[in-house]
């Protein structure tokens, strides 16, 4: 069959992350330039089910790259999940005479993509979007870096209080079983330690904070914890403090979803421009089943296997770096 790339449909899935915006802005305005035509998918793969389709001109995208979450929305779809689910979405492709997808979001949405491209042989082309950093193949995700300073914000001013009060504050960030978030917020706000899921298994975090007395030159401290099973969280871990150790005056900050929203930063408006630029290059060149990243500064491209199965280890020696610069 003769490649044919005329239309493509563009969609957003999963968690919302800063940057989303700037990426469907770069897909539609590169696609629109080399003469391909945009079809705006909204809600994700529900939309593509539910036939939310539409057409997008560059207008549409004007005076959104600023903006945070997603203008294409998001939604959960169970439906996606099963074999009619996807026969229903392709049947609307045919419908629209899509030939190829976009798509935005994290290793669920990436899942979704593969086996989808597998069943009905379309070409797909992923765009790392999550705050978590947790994908193979790319040294930052869509929104990782917005999220990040917005953690630091949050802590500076945790950490005021604090002080105030003289007391140990554990905060929790997001990041699912991931400890980007809360290794490296850990580092740029000055914390006195991180608690991340990569580690848990290894060691007793929590005793061995303890156990290098790092209250000893403190009056107050900021442990950020990533939240997790594996780690018991914040709450988890401040009810295990005050039964072993009563002496301190434990008090537990959860962020939540204040990490997602915000004006995504340059750096994010910026690889977000590049990757849907990628995208829509990479579909030229007839690749597809692959996710955009990008690794020393230039783009990669990543099959959708090794994003999603493969795991994307954290620096542990950044913790030393914590450890020592906490004393």
């Amino acid at each position: 069959m003769q490649y044919k790339l005329e239309c493509i449909g563009l969609l957003t899935s999963g968690g919302d992350a800063p940057g989303m915006n700037a990426a469907i802005r770069a897909v539609t305005r590169t696609a629109i330039y080399n003469g391909i035509r945009v079809k705006a998918i909204y809600r994700g793969y529900k939309g593509l089910i539910s036939d939310e389709i539409v057409d997008f001109q560059t207008q549409n995208v004007s005076n959104i790259i600023q903006q945070g979450g997603t203008i294409l929305k998001t939604a959960r779809c169970p439906e996606f999940r099963t074999p009619e689910g996807r026969k229903i979405a392709y049947d609307n492709i045919l419908k629209h005479n899509i030939d190829a997808l976009v798509v935005i979001g994290g290793d669920g949405t990436f899942t979704g993509a593969r086996i989808f491209a597998q069943e009905y042989n379309i070409p797909i082309v992923g765009i790392p979007g999550t705050i978590d950093n947790d994908l193979y193949g790319t040294d930052s995700t869509i929104g990782y870096d917005t999220a990040l300073n917005t953690i630091i914000e949050a802590v500076d001013k945790i950490r005021d209080t604090a002080s105030s009060h003289e007391r140990l504050f554990f905060i929790e960030v997001m990041g699912r079983d991931a400890g980007f978030l809360a290794l490296n917020s850990a580092i740029a706000s000055g914390a006195e330690a991180a608690i991340i899921p990569e580690r848990e298994t290894k060691v007793d975090q929590l005793e061995e904070l303890i156990g290098h007395g790092f209250r000893k030159s403190k009056n107050s401290s900021i442990v950020i914890v990533a939240e997790s099973d594996v780690t018991g969280g914040a709450n988890g871990l401040a009810e295990r403090m005050r039964k072993e150790h009563p002496e301190y005056d434990v008090r537990v900050t959860i962020l939540g979803h204040i990490q997602r929203g915000g004006s995504p930063t340059a750096y994010d408006r910026i690889i977000a421009s590049r990757m849907g630029t990628a995208a829509i290059d990479a579909l030229l060149d007839e690749q597809r089943n692959i996710m955009i990243g990008i690794v020393n500064n230039e783009i990669v491209h990543v099959p959708f296997t090794k994003a999603i199965k493969d795991d994307k280890p954290v620096d542990e020696s950044l913790l030393g770096v914590l450890q020592i610069l906490s004393i």
